[in-house]
């Protein structure tokens, strides 16, 4: 008798955020590399969310897990438009679904206009920091460093056309999917708030809800072994709704 073949594990795309790349997700690549394939696709060229979209799907396998965090899951709420069959599993992580409020665009507007200027681009500074990392690891240099050190490598261009990037909701296109869903938020996230989480996944129809206490905004690189279980768990999860 053949001895039977291993099944090959599913491809996960991991999509970054805004001005973020693979780093973001350095220990979801290793922590994960036992359950799944993973693949970071780069989104920093792209002007929209489409393009973005169009490039994981002509890249990616026919069909695919799928974690989007922040403007990632925006990523991934426009592949779900385009391809919803080609998506086998999705997770979202501290992001939303909804278009940016105007007290929101008038922060985007304004923090463009300050990138803008001359001089060199400091990425995520010290200010800004209080609002992407919870209060209690603003003293872990190996973590803010980490940070400023992403976003300083990809620069103020491609902060400046990220930061612009139109948002659409994406509420009909994520409800629609009849696949295992998982949404994930730092308990004290500042830039996308637990609650608009709750509201969201309770707008899909998503019962599986992480809340990672003492976490803010960049849960993959503050709560790594915290999203990771979270991670593992929905890959293993029976395909089918939710």
């Amino acid at each position: 008798m053949s001895a039977t073949m291993p099944s090959p594990l599913p491809q996960l795309i991991l999509l970054p955020g805004l001005l973020n790349d693979a780093g973001l997700w350095r220990d979801q690549i290793s922590g994960l590399s036992d359950v799944a394939r993973i693949w970071v696709p780069d989104l920093t060229p792209y002007a929209t969310i489409r393009e973005m979209a169009e490039h994981v799907l002509a890249r990616a396998e026919p069909s695919f897990a799928l974690a989007g965090f922040s403007m990632g899951g925006y990523v991934a709420q426009e592949i779900a438009r385009l391809a919803p069959e080609r998506i086998e599993r999705l997770a979202l992580l501290d992001t939303s679904i909804r278009v940016d409020t105007p007290e929101r665009a008038a922060q985007r507007r304004a923090l463009n206009k300050a990138a803008a200027k001359g001089g060199t681009f400091l990425g995520i500074g010290q200010t800004i920091m209080k609002s992407y990392v919870d209060a209690s690891r603003l003293e872990d240099a190996a973590l803010t460093t980490r940070i400023v050190d992403m976003t300083q490598r990809l620069g103020r261009e491609v902060f400046l056309r990220q930061n612009s990037l139109e948002r659409e909701d994406g509420e009909a296109a994520l409800k629609a999917l009849r696949v295992p869903l998982l949404i994930i938020v730092g308990e004290n996230d500042q830039i996308t708030p637990a609650a608009g989480h709750r509201e969201m996944a309770w707008a899909i129809g998503c019962t599986h809800l992480v809340v990672i206490p003492n976490a803010g905004h960049m849960t993959p690189m503050e709560a790594p072994g915290a999203v990771n279980g979270a991670l593992r768990h929905w890959l293993e999860r029976p395909a089918g709704r939710r």
